[in-house]
This record gives structure tokens, sequence and C-alpha cells, in this order.
């Protein structure tokens, strides 16, 4: 400070003093968490009634990193035979692996954003004066990451749901390839040419409400509505888990459901089951992949001249209810020429999907009929963390790392927080479960 007083003020030296002022700031700061964390912890202990079998070893000191910096809390320690090691306080104070809850929701935040763990590391010291190391934020986002998991895979139950009416809920859900290591691969079939597999894939689903249609007739999606979840495994484990999303959105109290999704046979199973009496649209964009694929099929690649303008035709006609038209265009095109078997595969994607192609009655009923917003969430929620250039992920890394990002572009960082501390502090007092 006296060298700040007695010298010319520069930029150099405002910033040594605004960081020498953080770091005393952070010092009080850390004593007084500490000392009130102290104060509860001694509450805690001396409420605290042991199950039969726990013995008091007396008080241990731990060292913990808040915020604010490091500061030592002491606290009881018990031990049992059949359940182990156990620090009440701990537990009802939320601490995990020694660091407090603030500063575990803050490391699970950053770690799971798409700058990485080496990134996040930087970034808490530059804009917080935080000393996380990247690997310690690595092992909290591994410790929190299967809690996260369980929150998104919770089952449904009466009562959970949100109860407010809405005109329109729609469902939606796509697939994204992880690049993964070869460990987690071995045996997986994927699209290399010797039939291995250098991804698995992601599902993303997500839910989202309608209240109106613009001046245009056009449908607007309700500002911060959409939810969004994520799985590693199969759709038949994904798809009970979306349609429990679903229900504690309030499907049962939604005017009308709209799945909108692609007519892939795997997801096309998945609404079946799981929203049976939803009105199915098959996303418009995939449909216009696969034009283009029967276009190349018709005309033998991409780079013909009238791809371009025949994939045109495809979508306006698609958007007046042609689709029927369409395929017997393509068909009687492809009568009796070499390509004729390779355009009916193409083509079936269509005519296993005519009903849920009806764009232009969809578009006079007001709905959506692309997928853009899973679309933009496969690349935001997934790619951009997920895909980055020299990724390779583990199964269990992967999941927790999703898990974390849907539940924060969801927007449900409190609720999941506040389920998570919850969980810890459950065993607070053993002797009431056994009683």
């Amino acid at each position: 400070m006296k060298q700040f007083l007695a010298q010319p003020a520069t930029g150099s030296l405002v910033q040594e003093l605004e960081g020498l002022v953080r770091t005393a700031l952070f010092r009080q700061g850390s004593e007084v968490v500490g000392y009130l964390l102290q104060a509860a912890a001694d509450r805690i202990d001396a409420d605290y009634r042991p199950s039969a079998g726990q013995i008091r070893k007396g008080r241990e000191s731990l060292q913990v990193q808040g915020l604010f910096g490091l500061f030592t809390l002491q606290r009881d320690y018990y031990y049992s035979p059949a359940t182990g090691g156990y620090y009440p306080a701990d537990a009802a104070l939320g601490l995990e692996a020694g660091h407090t809850p603030a500063l575990v929701r803050l490391a699970c935040l950053e770690g799971a954003d798409e700058v990485g763990f080496q990134k996040a590391e930087r970034h808490l010291w530059e804009t917080g004066g935080i000393q996380l190391q990247a690997r310690q934020i690595q092992r909290l986002v591994q410790r929190v990451g299967p809690a996260a998991q369980a929150w998104q895979q919770r089952e449904y139950r009466v009562g959970q749901e949100n109860r407010t009416p809405v005109p329109i809920m729609y469902v939606s859900a796509d697939g994204s390839g992880v690049p993964m290591r070869k460990e987690e691969l071995e045996g997986r079939r994927g699209k290399q040419h010797d039939g291995t597999a250098k991804t698995r894939q992601a599902y993303l689903g997500c839910v989202f409400t309608q209240h109106r249609v613009d001046e245009k007739g056009r449908p607007v999606r309700d500002w911060e509505s959409t939810t969004y979840i994520s799985c590693l495994e199969s759709s038949d484990l994904f798809g009970p888990m979306l349609r429990a999303e679903a229900l504690r959105r309030g499907m049962a109290y939604a005017g009308k459901l709209v799945l909108l999704i692609d007519g892939a046979p795997g997801l096309e199973n998945l609404g079946l089951i799981n929203f049976k009496d939803a009105i199915q649209i098959v996303d418009f964009y995939h449909a216009l992949e696969h034009a283009g694929k029967v276009l190349v099929a018709l005309l033998g690649s991409k780079e013909h001249p009238d791809y371009t303008r025949r994939r045109g035709h495809w979508a306006k006609r698609l958007l007046k209810n042609g689709v029927l038209g369409l395929i017997a265009a393509a068909r009687e095109e492809s009568l009796g020429t070499p390509n004729a078997a390779t355009v009916e595969k193409e083509l079936n994607y269509f005519v296993q999907n005519v009903d849920r192609m009806q764009y232009g009655t969809f578009r006079r009923q007001g709905y959506f009929i692309g997928s853009g917003v899973i679309e933009a969430g496969c690349k935001t929620v997934i790619g951009a963390r997920c895909k980055q250039s020299g990724m390779f992920w583990g199964k269990p890394g992967a999941e927790n790392i999703l898990a974390l990002r849907c539940i924060n572009s969801s927007q449900r960082d409190n609720a999941f927080w506040k389920h998570r501390l919850a969980q810890l502090a459950a065993p607070r007092f053993p002797a009431h479960r056994a009683a």
C-alpha cells in the first residue's frame, strides 16, 4: 500500500494492488467462514446421537478449502464395524473431500464447461483468486457426476409434476457420437470400413413448451422452457428417462403433446412405446437429409448439376404434404434402371413415415416441424465439451460431464445442488432410522 501511495499510479501497479487487496480480503473471509463453520460443527457434534455400534473415537482436524481459501475444522469421528467411519459434521455441512459446498458447485460448473479442466484451473484463479488444481477439479466432477446421473434418471412419482397447464408440449431427441477410448469400444459395431467403432452414441432429449405463434403463424418457443437429459445407454433406458422428464414437466396437463424426432427405427420405436398418444412429426431437416440420399441414388452423386435444384424441389413439395407424390415420382424415374433397388431402399424412410411428414398440415396447425432445439443441444451440450480435437472419453467420465451440462443447460443447478446437499446430510442421525 505504501508503495502504491509513494509512486505514480500505473496500470501494472494498479493490477498488483487489486491482487493484494483481494488476497487480504480472502484471508479475512476464510477466517470468518472457518469460525462460523466451526461453531456449526460444534453444535452438530453436541446434538449427534450415535447409532448402535458406533463408537466416538475423538476429535479430528480437517483442512477445508472454500471459496476464500483454507481453514482448519475440528469435528468428532465415529467408527462402527458395520458402517465404517463417519463424521457427522462433514455430512451435515455438505463437505465433499474437504471442500465446501459452494466451491464444489463452482468447480463442477467450471469442470463441465467447454474449457476443460486445465483451463478451468486458470479461469478460477484469474477470475476468483481460487487455487484449485485441474486434477482436483476433475476428481470433484467424478465425485458428484454419478449423483447428477442418478438425478437425471430418477423415476417419476405422482406429485412431482408441474401442474400448470400448457397449450403445447414438445418432446424431442437425437443422438451424437462421442469419441471413446479403445477399451470402451471393444466388440461394438461402427461405421468404419472394417466395421469397428470410434464413437459411442450419446442420446440427448429435451422438453419445451409453446403458448403462442407469431404474427405470421409461426410457432414461438416459450422463453427458457427447455430442459435436457442425456444417456449413453440404449434407447430402451433412454426412452423411459425422457418420458419421466416429460411427466415432471407436466405432460398430463398439456393440451397437446408433440413428439418431434428423427424417423430412424430406433427413435420411432422409442416414441411409440413411451409417447404413443403424441402427435408425431419427423424432423423436417432429417427428412431433407434423406431426400438428398434418394437424389444421390437417382443422379449418381451430389455433384450432379441438378442435385441442388431438385433438393429444393423436394423441400417445397414436402412442405405442401407432397410426400406420396415424391415417392411415386422417384419410383417412376428409377423404374427399369440399375439403381432402382438403391432408390427403393432410400425411399423406405419416407414410405414408413408418410403420416408423420404432413408438414403443410402441421405448419397450419402452428407446430414446429424442425428439431432445431435438439440439434443445437447436441452441438452445445455434447459436441462443445465432448467432441473437441484429441479428446477420447471413458464412459463414466463422459456420462458425468454430460449429466452436469444437462442440469446447467436446463437451469436446474439450484434444484440439483439442493438435492445433493440433502443426500449428504441424510445419514446425520442414523439412530433415528434404526428406531
